[in-house]
């Protein structure tokens, strides 16, 4: 059933491995968070100390982790319709004998590959500069797992709904600071916590904080949050599914 979508899947990921500039630049954006964390730990050595000073380094661990489920698969995700359409090498793509579907799912899946590999560079990171315990950092990349879905059909659909790599980069771009503003907000408002458990990002934001100061977890939760992350991905794949069913996303006029 999912053949086609894994020749696809295949066909995408031989071509970014090809492409080091845009392995570097997302190695880069991964590492930006442990490297900032590590800056500012030094920074802030001798001035604060105790669970003060190791507060403020895992909130900044959290948000950074959170974009990192976005930055990894952002050039892949790029060029995965936006590019092939600038290239005039999505009409013939599609002109094979292949469902719409299994062209979107097989992408996601290239995407999803290298968000994971982002997300797993940056925690690799984080474990370095703040002494993860092992069992943390497990933890918080199974927390990570359905974003990574999540956030790889979210940048599927806005490649397949702009109508080149330029205007792809600018709302892409964008989406970056998604995790940032909901990380951020939850920081200085605490109380909004239960409110917005059950959304995407700010679900795992939430988890994340909460393995982080070894604070029960609820499996019943986290599941139940997984499930709407994942239900809310594959609800974005059916709609950049039916975008490609549209003349005007095929040709980008």
């Amino acid at each position: 059933m999912l053949v086609h979508a894994l020749i696809v899947a295949r066909k995408e990921i031989r071509d970014h491995l090809r492409d080091t500039r845009s392995l570097v630049s997302s190695a880069f954006y991964a590492l930006m968070g442990p490297l900032v964390v590590g800056v500012v730990s030094i920074a802030v050595h001798g001035a604060v100390h105790g669970e003060k000073s190791s507060a403020v380094l895992v909130s900044m661990m959290s948000i950074f982790a959170l974009v990192a489920t976005f930055v990894g698969g952002m050039n892949v995700a790029m060029d995965a319709i936006a590019g092939e359409r600038e290239r005039r090498s999505l009409l013939p793509l599609l002109m094979n004998p292949l469902l719409r579907r299994d062209v979107i799912i097989g992408k996601w899946l290239a995407i999803t590959l290298f968000a994971v590999a982002g997300v797993i560079i940056n925690l690799s990171g984080f474990a370095i500069v703040v002494a993860l315990p092992f069992r943390l950092l497990i933890g918080v990349t199974l927390a990570l797992i359905p974003l990574v879905l999540f956030a790889a059909a979210v940048e599927l659909l806005i490649s397949t709904w702009s109508r080149n790599i330029k205007e792809a980069h600018t709302y892409l771009s964008l989406v970056i600071f998604l995790p940032m503003v909901i990380g951020m907000f939850l920081i200085f408002f605490p109380h909004m916590a239960s409110t917005w458990l059950w959304l995407p990002v700010a679900g795992q934001q939430l988890l994340i904080d909460l393995l982080t100061k070894g604070a029960p977890v609820s499996l019943v939760s986290s599941l139940a949050l997984s499930l709407v992350t994942a239900a809310s991905a594959a609800l974005i794949l059916l709609a950049a599914a039916k975008l490609l069913h549209r003349d005007e996303f095929v040709y980008g006029s």
